[in-house]
């Protein structure tokens, strides 16, 4: 899970989009397709649909941010005749694209990952497929991995089933236009019980340890010709959405454990240190934090729009690193087959318009007794890939926020900002992270004499902002 997030509405200035192509440059980031790869997509693009079972019928609809066009997933929610509820999940069919051993698939193993930049983005696989052809968009028919997913009242998964269909999105629905419309009443059923059973899976994850971390969102946000940051917490929708891809996740991972062969994305629990740490920081912020109370309840009681409960959350996403891809086959099961976060086995099979593994995932639970061959082959490579992949999208998401910070601020050197103090160097106490009102920034403080006040509010100088470092520095007033 990113340690900050940051969004992007309007085009960014030049200097910026100066800084951030030398970044790309930097990290050597691809900067289009050789031709074969578009030959290939355009030939994959144009191919007849594939001949397998028609689910069109079913009004889908798709949740994403507003400008997104690569949709890997649409939904379809109803309630049971025998009680509960039916969850069916499509999941675009990447697979049915790519060639294996071909230059597509070739090109996805080396890029892995979309890579997000504030003023475009690196796709995995062309646009002619992840926005158009490959992608879940509204009115038009697309292959899919369509998972069925029954609950019972609880939101407990009773019958999982998975398998090949055309599908066809009636509706392209942001966060912002699905909250209102369930908050207002006006949401037709299937759109309402995404709140119904969003709620019921989360009372779930609370129940066996699992944790959701409502970290808020730094946007930049053009006006009037000039831009400006802010945060973004983030709705309940987003919070019911994700349980629908973590549900469908876990369904993949008890599916693939029960057949012996699959990819798990894992993560160990965290060391008692890091605990420790978080109740000293869960005191220095004023948050009480009772003995009887677990970590996953205290996540749940924050409210990401308090400044302290927002720093006590960024703070929470230490205990989440360290997650890996864990590969098994041939019924040898892995040390650890769990996810810390989820509190469960789980998997990345959701999202493979923007991420390698998925297709993986798909593939093996498609045919858990007998993968494809390809799958096989390329198994015991992907944890490394997906490794070398994800380090690289976080390097590209903090580098962004830096230079973002610092190109907003570059004009204001030596001007005095309020704050909180949101992180102390357990080593250096005069060292730490300040937290601004306005503009929505997060960067390092240092430069005083005496230790931070941690969650207090503290006025702050800016004594370095250059873009072409990609850092901005506070010390206090």
């Amino acid at each position: 899970m990113p340690r900050r997030r940051i969004r992007v509405t309007g085009t960014p200035e030049a200097p910026l989009r100066a800084a951030l192509a030398a970044l790309r440059t930097e990290l050597g980031v691809p900067e289009s397709f050789p031709p074969e790869v578009l030959a290939e997509a355009e030939r994959a693009a144009a191919a007849p649909l594939p001949q397998v079972p028609d689910a069109t019928d079913l009004p889908f609809f798709t949740v994403d941010p507003p400008t997104s066009m690569d949709l890997d997933q649409a939904m379809h929610l109803s309630r049971r005749g025998t009680g509960g509820y039916r969850v069916r999940y499509a999941i675009a069919d990447v697979a049915s694209f790519v060639v294996p051993g071909g230059a597509l698939d070739t090109e996805a193993h080396r890029r892995v990952t979309t890579l997000y930049f504030p003023d475009e983005k690196t796709p995995l696989h062309p646009p002619l497929l992840s926005e158009g052809a490959a992608s879940l968009l509204p009115d038009v028919t697309r292959p899919a991995v369509l998972w069925t997913i029954d609950l019972d009242a609880d939101g407990r998964t009773v019958a999982v089933d998975v398998h090949r269909a055309l599908v066809r999105s009636r509706a392209k629905l942001d966060y912002a236009t699905v909250q209102r419309r369930i908050d207002a009443g006006t949401a037709e059923e299937p759109l309402a019980l995404l709140k119904d059973i969003g709620e019921a899976r989360e009372r779930l994850e609370v129940e066996r340890g699992g944790i959701s971390l409502n970290v808020p969102e730094q946007e930049i946000v053009e006006r009037d010709h000039t831009y400006e940051l802010a945060y973004r917490a983030p709705l309940p929708a987003d919070g019911w959405n994700a349980q629908i891809s973590l549900l469908t996740g876990m369904a993949a991972a008890d599916l693939m454990l029960k057949h012996g062969t699959g990819v798990l994305r894992t993560l160990p629990a965290a060391p008692d240190g890091a605990v420790g740490r978080l109740h000293r920081t869960a005191h220095a912020l004023g948050i009480d934090w009772p003995h009887h109370v677990s970590y996953a309840q205290l996540i749940r009681s924050l409210d990401p729009h308090l400044p302290h409960h927002a720093a006590f959350l960024q703070e929470c996403t230490a205990l989440l690193r360290g997650a890996g891809y864990t590969v098994f086959r041939d019924g040898e099961l892995p040390p650890i087959t769990t996810h810390a976060a989820v509190a469960a086995p789980y998997t990345h099979c959701t999202a493979p318009l923007r991420r390698l593994v998925d297709r993986y995932a798909a593939e093996i639970c498609l045919s858990p007794q007998s993968p494809p061959a390809w799958v096989l082959a390329g198994l015991d490579a992907l944890p490394k890939q997906m490794a070398d992949g994800t380090r690289l999208a976080g390097t590209v998401e903090r580098e962004c926020v830096d230079i973002v910070e610092a190109a907003l601020l570059k004009d204001r050197v030596g001007d005095l900002f309020d704050g909180y103090v949101v992180d102390v160097d357990e080593h250096q106490p005069a060292v730490g992270k300040v937290q601004l009102d306005s503009p929505a920034v997060v960067a390092r403080l240092e430069g005083g004499t005496t230790p931070l006040p941690l969650g207090e509010r503290l006025r702050v100088r800016l004594t370095q902002a250059d873009p072409g470092t990609s850092k901005v520095r506070f010390a206090p007033a």
